[in-house]
């Protein structure tokens, strides 16, 4: 092999330990796509904080050849999914190839690098099984991010995770760390146990982040599925319920990632107390610590506002905001066909499309939402935008609605191309970035970290990364929480009240009576966002709390 691997830059004394960085998607810059939503913007801002340090870390991830998958539209405009396959130029071929073992057959796996000069991020290295040398059942591993068919899910599993420890084997760069991103790698800890053959061993080098309290989000696998696919690496399955604690056939995948860690870390102050409520009463768990996501400050703030800022320009920073909405309205104009005005007040809701973020809150109250479109003393333009899993037909469900709502209203619009091109136009557009999850079940909400650094005003509920940030009527407007132990509906009863009161009593008054105040607002979420959620200070507490 003529690939060989030596670290690209001089590691910083403070950041010198080794460190390997697994994570099932990654969002460093829109030609890249191979990420599905936060999880991935995350890894892509903790892959540019990295480097902008000098961190002695590489990450290791697949290549989708497809993608996760492109949002297109139905004939009738409601939401359609198109597997396109991508072509990547930049990332070069490593000659790379070697085995490991899906339901007991070998699979070939080669790797593709993304050198740091090409998107200023530490290094990676992306697995793909789309090789001559397999059939098209073992292609398809690394075709689409988070498929639909949960074998083709455990393969990638397999493949992240076994894959990416033989890779790092092969490049003989051996890490004093395994940061396991989420559970997704889980083979790498079987792999690890394997190799020392001793939970102590696997446990001096393993770390792990759970980036979701969801069901959903925390996977369980019958065993003997696992054991028939390979899946723990060869371990036999009475010592993996042994070392798992697994005694009802069913693997808890974050379960097993808390026994198997030194030590793990939720990614806000409010989502270690929600895991901390979960996971307490379970045995042989390692310490969950927070520390708080971030966005890389670099790639996502508006410099021009912060310039502003700086000078005091009150007017240059209305003036940015303007030149964002400009630009948004024109992708409104193109994919919609309606014409926005820059002077309207804004609001936008855009992320992932999942149930509990509740994209269609808004439209909770038909007639307060028409009251809220149609006041002509306090106007507001609406736009959505956000990606459903391809195979969720009840998001798909939520999506559509929404573009037959906004057939009826000329100020309302839902936008398909959720990725990052998309997410920075939005935020630099936005006047209002709306936050709703059903509360305590937002890990994080990262995008309105990266809103507030393009001069975009947060109204949300008082979840995640938000109540560390949010000074309600000062950097931000908080949404009233009601009581969470009440049923589902009768929360979102409640929430879209609290919602519709305060978009009418107090973010639209102020936007329109008093834009000084307005102002000051907009300027306090500037300052208070940076630095301190700014991805650089996440990515000193991983080294400095997480893998010490």
């Amino acid at each position: 092999m003529s690939f060989s691997f030596t670290f690209p830059y001089t590691a910083n004394p403070e950041f010198k330990k080794r460190v390997a960085y697994f994570c099932m998607e990654y969002g460093i810059h829109q030609p890249l796509k191979t990420y599905a939503g936060g999880l991935g913007f995350l890894a892509g801002s903790h892959m540019r904080s990295a480097f902008e340090l000098k961190q002695n870390i590489v990450g290791i991830g697949i290549l989708w050849k497809y993608g996760y998958y492109d949002q297109v539209r139905k004939q009738d405009q409601t939401m359609d999914v198109l597997f396109e396959e991508k072509i990547y130029g930049f990332l070069e071929p490593t000659d790379i190839k070697f085995t490991i073992k899906v339901s007991r057959h070998d699979v070939w796996v080669t790797a593709f690098y993304l050198p740091p000069a090409i998107f200023n991020t530490a290094p990676l290295f992306f697995l793909s099984t789309d090789l001559p040398e397999n059939d098209y059942l073992a292609k398809t591993i690394s075709h689409k991010l988070y498929d639909a068919n949960p074998e083709t899910v455990i393969a990638a599993a397999i493949l992240l995770g076994e894959g990416g420890a033989k890779l790092l084997e092969v490049l003989n760069w051996e890490p004093e760390i395994y940061h396991l991103n989420e559970s997704h790698a889980l083979p790498l800890a079987f792999y690890l146990y394997n190799k020392y053959k001793s939970l102590q061993e696997v446990q001096k080098r393993l770390v792990f982040t759970n980036h979701t309290p969801e069901e959903a989000g925390n996977q369980k696998t019958s065993i003997s599925l696992l054991e028939k696919m390979g899946f723990f690496c060869d371990v036999p399955v009475t010592e993996i319920k042994a070392i798992s604690q697994t005694f009802n056939g069913e693997l808890d995948h974050t379960l097993t990632a808390l026994r198997m860690a030194k030590k793990a870390n939720a990614v806000s102050k409010m989502h270690q107390r929600t895991l901390c409520g979960l996971w307490s009463k379970e045995k042989g768990i390692c310490d969950i610590i927070a520390i708080t996501n971030g966005q890389n400050y670099t790639y996502w703030h508006n410099d021009d506002m912060y310039q502003a800022l700086e000078k005091k320009d009150d007017n240059a920073i209305i003036q940015k905001k303007t030149e964002g909405k400009r630009n948004l309205f024109e992708i409104v104009a193109d994919q919609c066909g309606e014409i926005y005005d820059e002077k309207i007040c804004t609001i936008v809701f855009a992320k992932r499309f999942a149930g509990y973020k509740r994209a269609d809150l808004l439209l909770h109250d038909m007639e307060r939402f028409h009251r809220l479109v149609t006041d002509k003393e306090r106007p507001v333009q609406i736009i959505w935008a956000g990606k459903p899993y391809p195979m969720d037909y009840t998001a798909i469900g939520v999506f559509d609605k929404i573009v037959n709502v906004c057939k009826t209203y000329t100020n309302c619009s839902i936008l398909v191309g959720y990725e990052i091109k998309l997410s920075r136009q939005l935020k630099q557009g936005a006047d209002i970035w709306l936050n709703l999850p059903r509360l305590t079940h937002e890990a994080c909400g990262t995008s309105g970290i990266a809103a507030a650094m393009n001069g975009t005003v947060n109204v949300g509920l008082p979840d995640g990364w938000f109540p560390e940030f949010a000074k309600d009527k000062i950097n931000s407007f908080i949404v009233p929480p009601c009581d969470i132990s009440l049923p589902d509906h009768i929360q979102d009863d409640a929430d879209a009240e609290s919602l519709y009161h305060l978009l009418e009593t107090e973010v639209l008054p102020m936007y329109y009576d008093y834009p000084n105040r307005w102002i000051e607002i907009i300027k306090n979420g500037l300052r208070d966002v940076a630095p301190q959620f700014d991805s650089n200070r996440m990515v000193k507490e991983y080294y400095q709390k997480l893998y010490s």
